[in-house]
């Protein structure tokens, strides 16, 4: 089945921006879309490592949305840049009350892909009352089951090719544990090594996110920075499983998410995040859409998933609007 096409909103500028300090000496940019006081949302971009865009502010109406978004710790414009001091889930669940008390709004919904779906889920958990819904894409859980599947073997099946680019830095006896390897040399001191490795893992996930890659991109090669920052904070969090207490936690505490409605928006031949853990976040999460795009990866520009993202928002915005005329 061909999904259906959806062109995103207008591209729009920010009607605010501003920069705000959180513990650990970070230093966060922030901006805020659509129109002040209209229904809140906050937008978690993926990675961990990545940056909010331009295009992520074109998934909601900009009439009926106040949309937040925010670069993580480390991440594009915040600064330090691609610091993994004072950096984790933990901190970032964190940066997002802090935000929101600094916008001055009590609930909002949460959109977030990748990286960011498990950034939603975690938030949403921690902070139930905070969250109206949740709207996520490619959900990762940040298993151990997944990171081996990535980065152990699986999806090499289908990327050999590419696969084997990937651990050609690295020598055999360390190709056990390819976060390991790569940690150690991400973390070095020496700035050249670094970048080299940083695009060889960027290149990675780059270019097997999509269900139709593009041969003639080489995503990971552009911006040295970019790069840097991406696989820097990326490969730090997978080093330590996410920071979280336990494998399997987002799971074993899907109660704290029953009062929320959510819809997931999950590519079926997403071989970065495969379909199982969407599929098994649906079924211990009732208040949950699963809408499985049988044309789409794990990308957000893919097009089924595109118009599946922009139909959630218009829904919640939507129900916003009529239990307002049902008040009156």
């Amino acid at each position: 089945m061909i999904s259906p096409r959806r062109a995103l909103y207008p591209a729009i500028e920010p009607f605010h921006r501003f920069r705000l300090a959180v513990p650990g000496g970070h230093d966060l940019y922030v901006e805020e879309c659509g129109t002040r006081g209209a229904q809140p949302a906050v937008v978690l971009h993926g990675g961990p490592g990545g940056g909010c865009s331009p295009g992520m502010r074109r998934y909601f109406d900009p009439d009926a949305w106040h949309v937040t978004l925010f670069d993580q710790r480390g991440c594009a414009r915040s600064r330090p840049h691609a610091s993994v001091e004072r950096n984790t889930t933990w901190d970032l669940i964190e940066d997002i009350e802090a935000i929101r008390r600094r916008i001055g709004v009590e609930r909002w919904t949460v959109f977030g892909g990748s990286w960011g779906a498990t950034l939603a889920l975690l938030y949403a958990q921690a902070h139930p009352e905070r969250v109206s819904a949740l709207i996520l894409r490619g959900v990762f859980l940040m298993e151990k089951r997944e990171l081996d599947w990535f980065y152990g073997g699986g999806a090499a099946q289908f990327f050999p090719d590419l696969w084997e680019e990937f651990v050609r830095p690295i020598p055999e006896h360390e190709r056990g544990d390819l976060i390991a390897a790569y940690h150690r040399r991400l973390m070095t001191e020496d700035l050249a090594s670094q970048t080299d490795h940083a695009r060889l893992w960027a290149r990675w996930e780059g270019s097997t996110a999509t269900l139709r890659a593009d041969p003639r991109a080489r995503p990971g090669f552009g911006d040295a920075a970019y790069a840097r920052a991406f696989s820097r904070i990326e490969c730090h969090y997978f080093h330590n499983a996410g920071f979280l207490p336990e494998d399997g936690h987002i799971l074993k505490h899907a109660g704290a998410l029953r009062d929320i409605p959510g819809v997931i928006a999950q590519g079926r031949y997403d071989m970065v995040c495969p379909p199982q853990s969407a599929w098994m976040l649906h079924k211990a999460w009732p208040r949950s859409d699963l809408r499985l795009v049988g044309d789409a990866g794990h990308a957000l520009s893919e097009p089924g998933i595109t118009a599946e993202l922009l139909s959630a928002t218009d829904a919640f915005r939507e129900t916003r609007r009529t239990a307002r005329s049902l008040a009156r």
